[in-house]
């Protein structure tokens, strides 16, 4: 039967890869959605799917479940994507003899460029939180870091005091599938970390009467959620009155597009990003072809 193979599928992914917590609740939950429309397009129940139901015609049916459900292709490529991963496994282990939705294609994805704001709306967004309070040093301080590191919100959450290195200005980061780099932090987001650990978080860290060595903590002295920090996002975001919708991961955004702008290679915001493929990095390239222009128009001989 077919559900019997997800968890082992589940703990190669925790085990070998070093999938995220988030990631594999994610596979979980689009893997149980398949089995559903599976047990509904052969009229038995989930447990009674057998391996041999899983073929081109049944993915192509999938598909067009989900285009009549209305899912954005974005939602329909990750859906396919967690299914290719299991059909993979299965092949592996030899459950499979050949992969049957080799030949499936994947929806044409839309092409959005990722959204950024202005360094004016940047410095707006990170002189907003009351540092006079410990929450706002605490909240001022994940902005700075978010922005001059460039981090992922759920690498964010994961940082531990040890992993700073105020002296070289350096923080560990732990990524996608636990691999580590080094963060560059810069001047103003070291003040502001040295202020909030010094002065903000000891307060914080008194509410729990267990220590933890997360470096942001909420009002109750454990680690911050990433659900937590959007909620901080959205706060500063509403009471600036910004017509744009900012999350976390704009200020990553940002971060990539404000170093290009400035003469950054590729590479190195690659490097710094913690992109595996280059292709990844080079959306933001797209950002950046105003100011492309500009120098062209500014030094070409013949402009």
């Amino acid at each position: 039967m077919l559900f019997q193979h997800v968890e082992g599928f589940l703990t190669q992914l925790r085990v070998e890869k070093s999938a995220s917590q988030l990631t594999l609740i994610s596979y979980r939950t689009d893997l149980n959605q398949f089995l559903n429309f599976m047990a509904k397009y052969y009229q038995v129940s989930r447990d009674e799917v057998l391996i041999s139901c899983l073929n081109h015609r049944a993915a192509r049916e999938y598909i067009g479940s989900m285009q009549t459900n209305g899912l954005s292709r974005a939602t329909m490529a990750r859906k396919l994507a967690a299914l290719r991963s299991f059909v993979k496994y299965l092949c592996r282990e030899n459950v499979l003899e050949g992969n049957p939705i080799a030949n499936v294609s994947t929806p044409k994805q839309e092409k959005k460029l990722p959204r950024f704001l202005y360094p004016i709306e940047i410095s707006l967004l990170m002189d907003a939180p009351d540092t006079g309070k410990a929450v706002g040093m605490r909240d001022k301080a994940i902005l700075e870091t978010l922005y001059a590191a460039g981090v992922r919100v759920s690498e964010l959450v994961g940082i531990n005091l040890p992993d700073l290195d105020m002296n070289e200005e350096w923080i560990k980061i732990r990524g996608k599938g636990n691999k580590e780099r080094l963060a560059p932090l810069g001047r103003k987001a070291k003040a502001v970390l040295i202020n909030y650990i010094e002065h903000g978080r000891p307060y914080l860290s008194a509410k729990s009467s267990v220590d933890s060595n997360a470096l942001f903590l909420n009002r109750f002295g454990t680690r911050l959620s990433v659900r937590s920090i959007r909620n901080i996002i959205n706060k500063y975001v509403e009471q600036l009155a910004f017509n744009q919708k900012v999350s976390p991961h704009t200020l990553r955004h940002s971060f990539a597009t404000h170093l290009l702008n400035g003469g950054a290679d590729l590479r190195s915001v690659q490097e710094l990003l913690g992109h595996v493929k280059l292709s990844t990095t080079q959306i933001y390239t797209h950002l950046t072809r105003d100011r492309i222009k500009a120098i062209h128009d500014e030094n070409h001989p013949r402009r």
